[in-house]
């Protein structure tokens, strides 16, 4: 199934990927796809993005050993967007967090609450090595 690679940033065709944790349903992280990063994804069955501060394609994990392996894929009406239902090996931010919406905001939307239970590895020691 082709995907609609109709977002541009630069001259890169993109679409937009989410990555949900396949038992629970938490979402885990929001990132680009191309046509490439989308081809190895299905093909694999591990999620691949693309990174546009980079300009390039990137297997979630490369560094980390944190991959997301995928259980189910899905697509949106418009095929703009893609929907990977994952099992997370470890945590998918790179702060160390299991997932990257680990800031909650609160009250009138003047304060935010950090999720600290929310945190898997010390990005320090995983990056830095």
């Amino acid at each position: 199934m082709e995907l609609n690679f109709r977002h541009k940033i630069g001259d890169k065709e993109l679409a937009t990927a989410i990555a949900q944790d396949y038992e629970t349903g938490e979402v885990l992280m929001v990132a680009f796809i191309n046509k490439e990063a989308y081809e190895k994804s299905v093909q694999t069955r591990k999620a691949h993005y693309y990174s546009t501060s980079r300009d390039e394609v990137w297997f979630k994990g490369e560094t980390s050993g944190h991959i997301q392996k995928i259980h189910e894929i899905h697509i949106d009406c418009d095929r703009d967007a893609v929907l990977f239902k994952v099992e997370q090996i470890g945590g998918a931010c790179h702060t160390g967090h299991y997932s990257c919406f680990y800031t909650q905001i609160t009250d009138n939307g003047e304060n935010v609450k950090e999720n600290k239970d929310n945190i898997v590895f010390n990005p320090d020691i995983v990056y830095n090595e």
